[in-house]
């Protein structure tokens, strides 16, 4: 799907824009008395990682007495719709400038006004551009999420930024980086921006058992360290394969678990030839997806996750409270996550000797891991739970609505 151009508002739609808050106002004031509604609006929902899976766990656990949600997408998969507890509108289009679009414009107006959405919460580029704009027209209130430090923009993408900003009621970045990047970058009020983590369901980590789901050969390996991440560039899987060849050197029997989508199919090939080039693909277990990792994590010595950028790692997250100690790469909100040397370490980027050191470390003294795993726990519990987050986002809402009632 193609992301917005250059011309994102015209003078006209500017004015239209601010007549719109009159019928905004209007619509709010005849919610007063019930749950405020809030539409998740998405590019797609095809997986369930990432900035996908968070929408997924906040219509799941958001109090529905306090919050009405509904989700609005342009592509979803038929299991995972039939797994969302909410309201699910699938609007058709493949391109912003074609009839297609139109159609999906009146249908995504018509919607947020039949059912009295307050707040249209939009994802990726599409929603936050397109979608910012048609619910602005149509009355709502515009929460843009960024979750990232724009590693699929071009530059149209940062003109239309910056033009939708100016429209955006509230500003939601994922960590204290994504918002420097939103202020530094895309020119947004620093006044305009609210920092809300991601959060990790310890209920259901709770839940899991530590071998649920998890191959023999997993099960049994003396050392074990796991990476969750889609195979995907960004994501560092030829780092993390070079600083296991170093591990195995020292520790033959070390096995390296990557769950995650073959997203890119070239990149996963490449992957495959390096773990044989370099004489460890023994020891490398490309697992594919794997929809709750919890009982792998549970059974690892360490997790491992050498991306090259992040916006705030919800895979960091369910490892930390698994109990497991973590090394990473010190960036995006990695650095807000863990403390070096105390609940993980961070180690820096395109760096996989420094990786296969701190690996060595925790592998080599047990006591020490054990006692980072508990920090990386207890931060988890303290700070980044579903809870806080959900928590988070209704003073969020409610402070939205306040302001422009």
């Amino acid at each position: 799907m193609h992301g917005m151009g250059h011309n994102v508002l015209s003078l006209n739609q500017m004015d239209t824009v601010k007549s719109s808050d009159v019928c905004a106002k209007r619509c709010r004031k005849m919610a007063a008395h019930s749950p405020l509604h809030v539409l998740f609006l998405i590019d797609h929902l095809v997986e369930r990682g990432g900035g996908e899976g968070n929408l997924l766990k906040v219509v799941q656990l958001m109090p529905p007495g306090q919050v009405r949600c509904s989700v609005a997408t342009f592509e979803i998969d038929a299991e995972i719709q039939k797994s969302i507890p909410v309201p699910v509108h699938v609007l058709p289009m493949r391109r912003v400038y074609d009839l297609g679009s139109l159609r999906a414009a009146r249908q995504l107006r018509q919607l947020i006004r039949d059912e009295r959405v307050n707040i249209v919460q939009t994802y990726f580029e599409t929603s936050n551009l397109w979608g910012g704009l048609v619910a602005k027209l149509s009355g709502a209130l515009l929460l843009s999420c960024r979750r990232d430090l724009g590693i699929l923009r071009s530059p149209k993408h940062d003109l239309a930024y910056r033009l939708i900003n100016r429209l955006s009621d509230r500003v939601l970045a994922v960590s204290e980086e994504v918002r420097k990047f939103c202020i530094g970058k895309d020119r947004v009020d620093p006044g305009k921006i609210t920092v809300i983590y991601n959060g990790v369901d310890l209920r259901q980590i709770a839940a899991a058992g530590h071998a649920d789901g998890v191959g023999s050969d997993l099960a049994g390996a003396r050392h074990l360290v796991t990476c969750i991440a889609n195979l995907r560039h960004i994501k560092g899987i030829d780092l993390l394969i070079q600083a296991a060849q170093q591990v195995c050197r020292e520790i033959p029997d070390v096995v390296f678990a990557i769950a995650g989508s073959l997203y890119e199919s070239r990149y996963v090939q490449e992957m495959q030839s390096l773990a044989r080039s370099l004489g460890v693909e023994k020891n490398i277990r490309f697992l594919g997806y794997v929809e709750n990792p919890a009982p792998l994590l549970k059974i690892s010595s360490a997790f491992c996750l050498l991306s090259r950028s992040e916006g705030f790692s919800n895979a960091l997250l369910e490892a930390m409270a698994c109990g497991v100690p973590p090394v990473v790469s010190r960036v995006g909100g990695n650095p807000e996550a863990i403390v070096d040397e105390v609940s993980g370490f961070l180690v820096p980027p395109e760096d996989p000797d420094t990786a296969a050191r701190r690996l060595l470390r925790l592998l080599r003294d047990p006591v020490r891991a054990a006692r980072m795993g508990e920090e990386a726990q207890a931060a988890a519990c303290s700070r980044f739970s579903a809870e806080t987050m959900i928590h988070n986002l209704i003073t969020l809402y409610n402070e939205l609505m306040m302001e422009h009632g």
